[in-house]
């Protein structure tokens, strides 16, 4: 063997010995990351916003079963408004619909993921919230997440209430809009943003129509009259008051009178409409169509499960066939206040339904 290669045959395992393999390097980036991790989740704990969650071993409903509790637990903190989440009949038209459609789709709505029933129950949500078309989304904050960006440009600007929901908050993120932030419910504030976007091609007032955290109820009538005085558009995000806000349950627009004056609603079937899941976008048909062709959550998710699909449209149907189940809601929320009072309790706070 000549002496070079003699040489080089004992170097070379040398090299190896020394060279860090990929395997050990790969390790040590997820022992780093781990310490990254463990770190964070301890400043979540130590910062007192740690969440749990319950393990329900039953439907859901005002009475539930939960795992390490004996006998069932009164839930009051589900969005089930309605008690429609296991009505029997949106129970069983979502097993029809698990029968005749199968459990989902395994595509895209304009690849081969839209069956009649997804076009069907968008009609009826048309319908339910008396607008001319609606989209459906894998759920609202999809929805929000997909509006922003197609409907507002760089010219344009976005006038939002600083305690909006985070989708609509993150949804505005994405659009190249210009954004403006007005204090909660002002609308002397709202008309400064107003008179300072004054120079955008199109602007957009966007407004949870219930506050979620607090239960304060959007001053529609006042934020529409500003919205016609500056040329704006009304937006609401309508997610905790679909289904039982109004008269027939058509939301806060209804109860403060203005359905013919806000211009896009977004809501969901997530809660009061079935409580599975789903979200969707009803207005114009313009914006509609144009949201079919270039919002990304819609064109890039998996269509609704019929199964959803089916128990969302029979509770939407149940809701058009009679107002009696909205209404009831109002009684039962007077009577559970005036119990609770009664024994003792103090209500902290009030959800406001003026208008101002």
């Amino acid at each position: 063997m000549p002496f070079r290669t003699a040489v080089r045959c004992l170097i070379n395992p040398i090299r190896v010995v020394l060279r860090p393999s990929t395997s050990i390097r790969g390790y040590a980036a997820i022992a780093e990351a781990r310490s990254v991790l463990e770190h964070e989740l301890e400043t979540i704990r130590t910062g007192g916003t740690w969440k749990g969650e319950r393990i329900i071993t039953s439907k859901q409903g005002p009475h539930i079963n939960v795992d390490g509790s004996r006998g069932d637990i009164l839930n009051f903190c589900a969005n089930n408004y309605l008690g429609l989440s296991s009505h029997p009949q949106v129970v069983e038209a979502g097993i029809e619909a698990l029968k005749k459609y199968g459990a989902g789709l395994s595509s895209v709505r304009f690849i081969c993921g839209t069956q009649d029933i997804h076009k069907d129950l968008e009609q009826k949500l048309a319908k339910f919230h008396e607008r001319e078309e609606c989209i459906l989304y894998a759920s609202c904050f999809d929805a929000n997440a997909g509006l922003f960006e197609v409907l507002l440009g760089p010219d344009d600007a976005v006038l939002s209430d600083e305690l909006n929901h985070a989708s609509i908050i993150d949804g505005i993120r994405l659009c190249r809009a210009k954004r403006f932030r007005y204090k909660h419910m002002d609308l002397n504030d709202l008309e400064t943003q107003l008179k300072q976007s004054q120079s955008s091609r199109m602007r957009l007032v966007v407004t949870d129509g219930v506050f979620s955290m607090d239960g304060d109820v959007a001053p529609l009538k006042g934020i529409c009259d500003l919205a016609e005085q500056y040329g704006a558009l009304v937006f609401i995000d309508e997610c905790h008051a679909t289904g039982f806000m109004g008269p027939r349950g058509r939301g806060t627009d209804e109860l403060l009178g203005v359905m013919d004056r806000v211009h896009i609603v977004n809501s969901t079937l997530g809660k009061a409409l079935g409580g599975a899941a789903g979200g969707y976008t009803v207005g114009p048909k313009p914006l509609i169509d144009l949201l079919r062709q270039r919002s990304r959550p819609y064109l890039f998710s998996n269509s609704l499960p019929p199964p959803v699909v089916g128990c969302a449209t029979r509770a939407v149907e149940l809701l058009l066939a009679s107002n009696e189940i909205a209404q009831s809601v109002g009684a039962k929320t007077m009577r559970f206040r005036n119990k609770m009072t009664e024994a003792g309790f103090t209500i902290s706070g009030s959800t406001s339904l003026s208008d101002g």
